[in-house]
């Protein structure tokens, strides 16, 4: 486990940097996460009853955070992903270790990736 919170920080780039790319197509403006202070962007796709999320950021750390919430949310269906209890970031003080504007990127994020989750349950 993770403890200083240098080693967190340092673990959250390594899953940005590994998280794949994806391809220029996807990064329109319906594809942009609102409120996040990098450019960040999302998509979702359904696959068996399942919703595999994709995304990229122009920043490294931001990046890293998105692909947190890709690795613990994707491929699930709907409604876990809808209910899901993200009680792990205030556990592991990720809110308090970013700045504010990051924090409020992270609040979007997770909006955006349950949005598409209740856009998907109510189809």
């Amino acid at each position: 486990m993770l403890e200083d919170w240098m080693e967190k920080y340092e673990y959250i780039i390594e899953l940005g940097k590994a998280l794949p790319m994806i391809d220029d197509k996807y990064k329109t403006d319906d594809n942009l996460i609102k409120g996040c202070q990098s450019r960040v962007w999302l998509r979702a796709d359904e696959q068996n009853g399942k919703i595999i999320y994709s995304a990229d950021s122009d920043a490294i750390i931001t990046k890293g955070i998105v692909a947190v919430l890709i690795r613990v949310l994707s491929n699930q269906n709907a409604e876990e992903i809808a209910t899901a209890d993200l009680a792990f970031i205030d556990e592991i003080g990720f809110k308090e270790q970013l700045s504010q504007t990051r924090a409020n990127g992270l609040v979007s994020m997770i909006k955006e990736i349950k949005f598409y989750a209740l856009a998907y349950q109510n189809k």
